[in-house]
């Protein structure tokens, strides 16, 4: 079973049934504009693949978990035979828990994985699968030695945890962890600590002082040399993972090159919140690499979507268009609608906005993901994302 590109031609006719499926989304509240445009998402989707027996009801959870429940409870009591969304993670818990006890699935688009099992399927870009990914392919390129610079809250903790056992998984090492305040303004003593720089540079300041101290032409030399290093000694790591994204990676990455972590001797690295337009700009990132799904996949989707709207997408758009069709495909088997569990982690998964995925058992997805590098005018892929998943046949 597979989310291809259907016309409005192809969809089977309507049944005569009513099938309803909610969106319970944050259309209130901080995240309202999210909300509104994951709607928007949603709304092509329908209009690409439903036929007239679909019905989307959509409620508003105003990013709050009282008011998922409350959501939750007004779409079933509506005749919901699936549940997508909500976004956050604390709204899901909420709204699974409801949907749970009436028998009903839940297609969330947290990516928090904490939230999936019990009948609730999470959509979200894992950063445990894009870690995965980035290193066995760095370990594949040579990369031995990794290094993790983190925000100090959950997703940090997340990043680095998963680090840890994809380097376990791939013979590596981690040499060193450094966590920041992500509230902080100044991320200077971070970088500092992670290139141990203090140290570094009291060793230059006191070779330069012993080679001052001769007069013979070896060590002129020598003192002419260390005249254009900042610190001497290598670092113990040849790759460093940014767990970060937007205004504070940047802030971050441009502080390396000044506390001599330099990008053409290290690796950057990244999560799935370097996937955004403009991240060539930050010459330290350039050349860097990060696992994300392949931008070839959603291109169409960005295209009809500023056609309707006027305006780009945000990057969690896909999730909200790929649950719905998903929804519409399984609302339309062949012997009636088809929610239940063996439908939706179909082992063969299916073909969305970000390219091919499927759902686990346990209710956490499983992605296709591309390696990409950063480049100053956009990223570029350097590792296909695999095209089908592996079927194991008993």
């Amino acid at each position: 079973m597979a989310l291809a590109p259907l016309s409005r031609s192809t969809v089977p006719p309507a049944s005569g049934e009513t099938v309803r499926v909610a969106l319970l989304l944050p259309l209130s509240g901080p995240n309202a504009g999210l909300g509104q445009a994951m709607l928007n998402a949603a709304q092509l989707a329908v209009f690409n693949f439903a036929d007239k027996s679909f019905e989307l009801l959509v409620h508003d959870t105003k990013g709050a978990p009282g008011a998922a429940t409350a959501a939750a409870s007004a779409a079933i009591g509506d005749g919901a035979a699936m549940i997508l969304g909500p976004l956050l993670s604390a709204s899901t818990r909420a709204a699974g828990a409801i949907a749970r006890a009436a028998n009903v699935p839940v297609v969330a688009f947290s990516s928090d994985r904490s939230v999936a099992g019990g009948g609730t399927y999470t959509m979200g870009f894992l950063p445990s699968a894009e870690i995965s990914r980035i290193v066995a392919y760095a370990r594949a390129k040579g990369v031995r030695r990794f290094a993790a610079l983190a925000p100090d809250n959950i997703y940090g903790e997340t990043v680095v945890s998963a680090l840890e056992a994809a380097v376990a998984a791939n013979a590596a090492t981690i040499s060193r962890v450094q966590y920041y305040d992500p509230h902080a303004t100044d991320f200077s003593p971070a970088v500092r600590a992670l290139a141990n720089y203090d140290a570094r540079r009291h060793a230059l300041l006191a070779q330069r002082k012993e080679l001052e101290g001769n007069e013979d032409e070896v060590s002129r030399r020598a003192l002419k040399r260390l005249e254009k290093l900042q610190t001497i000694g290598d670092l113990p790591f040849d790759a460093l993972l940014l767990a970060d994204g937007g205004k504070r990676l940047q802030a971050i990455a441009a502080l390396l090159p000044f506390y001599d972590i330099d990008p053409a001797k290290v690796r950057m690295l990244g999560t799935g919140q370097w996937d955004i337009p403009g991240l060539g700009a930050e010459p330290a990132l350039v050349g860097g690499w990060f696992a994300a799904p392949s931008p070839a996949a959603r291109m169409d989707f960005e295209t009809a979507y500023k056609e309707a709207y006027g305006r780009a997408p945000p990057r969690l758009a896909t999730l909200a268009y790929d649950a719905t069709a998903l929804a519409m495909v399984l609302a339309q088997a062949d012997k009636g609608a088809n929610f239940s569990a063996a439908a939706i982690t179909v082992p063969s998964g299916f073909w969305g906005r970000d390219g091919i995925f499927r759902f686990l058992p346990g209710g956490l997805a499983e992605r296709g993901l591309a390696v990409m590098k950063v480049g100053r005018r956009g990223p570029e892929i350097i590792s296909r994302a695999q095209e089908m998943f592996q079927v194991t046949i008993n």
